[in-house]
């Protein structure tokens, strides 16, 4: 059985919970100061995955907030994937030593591609591709710098070296509650042949449930952040709705 997850979103900045505004650091705001508590309850209100996002690590290029995530890790018994700074093999490593199931990649896909293809070849299972999109070019660098590389072609790429999840965001939307690029996730998973999973802007269950209806080919899945920190959404009703188009 296939279900459309939902992945809720803890972003760390200075050790605290935070939403940016569209990627702006200097547009954050803050939803809590203990990660491990912000954990604990998405897992009780029945979230079987955690988008964790090392803000500082994006920005400064290397893991900042490891030791809260490794916290997350040991005392809350839920699938974590964790972005944000990770460059090199060792940290990739040190995460899944952790026992985070997952790592993402995104600046170094362009930055460094031979550590991506490393990554990919020992780890395939464990390596998501975050595609940080802004007008349909791929972001890099906490989003702060965009490339000429367009997302579907950096997908292609990896995905001929094993990529096998990939995560769509729509920077434009990301924090703003206008509604996710549900249009642009499909279209890209189309163009690629694998499936998405967005990110950025999601506001409400119906939203969610036009996503889990296109099917599990175009978008697996959701990350849901200030939607949920600002109660627009309940986790608890948002699971349910995808639940029912589990197939």
């Amino acid at each position: 059985m296939i279900m459309f997850t939902i992945y809720p979103a803890i972003d760390l900045l200075d050790g605290k919970c935070v939403r940016l505004l569209q990627g702006d650091y200097d547009q954050s705001t803050v939803y809590g100061d203990s990660p491990v508590s912000m954990a604990k309850t998405f897992y009780e209100q029945g979230a079987e995955w955690l988008h964790i996002v090392d803000l500082d690590g994006a920005r400064e290029g290397r893991p900042v907030n490891r030791h809260a995530i490794g916290q997350i890790a040991a005392e809350v018994p839920i699938h974590i994937e964790v972005g944000g700074g990770i460059r090199n093999m060792e940290t990739v490593e040190r995460y899944l030593d952790q026992g985070i199931e997952r790592v993402i990649l995104g600046s170094s896909a362009i930055a460094n591609p031979e550590f991506v293809r490393l990554a990919l070849s020992r780890y395939p299972d464990s390596i998501a591709i975050g595609l940080d999109v802004k007008q349909g070019k791929v972001a890099v660098k906490g989003w702060l710098e965009v490339s000429e590389l367009s997302a579907a072609d950096l997908a292609k790429q990896l995905i001929g070296f094993g990529a096998r999840h990939f995560i769509y965001t729509d920077i434009s939307r990301d924090g703003a509650l206008k509604g996710a690029n549900r249009d642009g996730a499909g279209k890209l998973a189309a163009e690629i042949g694998m499936p998405v999973v967005v990110s950025g802007g999601v506001s409400n269950t119906e939203e969610l449930a036009a996503m889990a209806e296109m099917g599990s080919d175009r978008i697996s899945g959701a990350i849901i952040g200030k939607a949920i920190y600002t109660k627009q959404i309940s986790l608890r009703e948002a699971l349910k709705v995808v639940g029912a188009y589990a197939g």
